[in-house]
């Protein structure tokens, strides 16, 4: 264990003098929890009043591992003539004929992958806009961030304590961008593109003045339908997430997951993510409160020295009848 984490030490620090082409955004198990953490069309999808927390460590038992941790807020901007006072969140209520067509939401971050730390917000903006002969809705969404690109060596084993990237380099990079994002959701089934990193902000740790950007852009596909079976208390729902970068061919990654529920108040499913883990999901809901959890089964070598991946997600949902698109609900 103590040459495994000098070689995640030594790994991160020879990242000081090089470009970074691996993925630099965190990573999530359960996407279709809260979308909106990689999809800004998805801030105020479905008309509720959200507050989500998603907190991720990943290869427990590693000194330095990953770790995620997200506090998220969305909203939708509706016209108070169509606000209602009840102000259940239960099932079977009926959707407004009307109401506004604009979401914001935003979050704040923190991710920690052994000497490197991400911390920064985002600020989202949607515009959602209904169709009602076909009972979908088209979004699209635009997002600033903002966030500390820093590298902490307190605790590090440097052999050279003199050496030109450790005392020459900037050592904290502050990063402005922009994401974009649009979905499509139905009934049915629902789609999703977003593409993050936008200017491709400078990560190079060194002369930020003349060094070139070299933050990558990633992008995010995904897309899953609903299948009712035997009446109206099991549904299934298959889904996928695709995620890749500026090097696609290096950088590529997939994500497919089968959730079964029942009464939409209970899930359970399964995931498996190309070359990496097989992922076990479960949740329930108790009145406007959502829970989930997720474990991550490492299928490469590095499962030999961890207890696995987990990641706790909880949310809180708020509004009137006027707010719930009960046919958008993504979860």
């Amino acid at each position: 264990m103590r040459n495994l984490n000098k070689i995640l030490i030594i790994t991160a620090g020879f990242l000081l003098g090089i470009n970074t082409y691996a993925q630099q955004v965190p990573m999530y198990s359960q996407y279709v929890m809260n979308g909106f953490l990689i999809n800004p069309s998805y801030a105020g999808n479905d008309g509720y009043t959200s507050v989500n927390l998603t907190a991720r460590e990943q290869w427990l038992g590693i000194p330095t591992s990953p770790s995620t941790y997200a506090v998220s807020f969305q909203t939708r901007l509706l016209k108070t003539s169509f606000i209602q006072r009840s102000t259940s969140v239960r099932r079977k209520l009926i959707r407004p004929t009307r109401g506004g067509r604009v979401g914001v939401g935003g979050y704040i971050f923190n991710d920690q992958n052994g000497i490197i730390r991400r911390t920064g917000f985002q600020a989202a903006y949607a515009y959602h806009i209904n169709m009602t002969r076909y009972r979908s809705q088209l979004s699209f969404g635009l997002a600033g961030t903002f966030y500390q690109f820093a590298i902490d060596l307190d605790g590090a084993v440097v052999a050279d304590i003199d050496d030109e990237f450790l005392n020459n380099y900037d050592r904290v990079v502050y990063v402005p961008d922009f994401n974009f994002g649009v979905s499509y959701t139905t009934d049915n089934y629902y789609l999703g593109f977003s593409a993050t990193q936008l200017f491709r902000g400078t990560l190079t740790l060194g002369n930020t003045a003349q060094n070139p950007r070299t933050e990558l852009g990633h992008f995010f596909l995904t897309g899953g339908m609903k299948i009712p079976i035997s009446g109206n208390e099991w549904m299934l729902e298959p889904s996928a997430l695709i995620k890749t970068s500026d090097m696609v061919l290096k950088a590529s990654q997939m994500d497919l997951t089968t959730r079964v529920y029942y009464r939409e108040d209970y899930w359970a499913g399964i995931s498996y993510r190309t070359q990496d883990a097989l992922i076990m999901l479960l949740g329930f809901t108790y009145d406007r409160f959502y829970f989930a959890y997720a474990f991550d089964f490492a299928l490469t070598d590095i499962r030999k020295h961890s207890f696995g991946s987990h990641e706790l997600s909880f949310a809180v949902k708020f509004g009137d009848n006027a707010r719930r698109y009960r046919w958008l609900n993504q979860y």
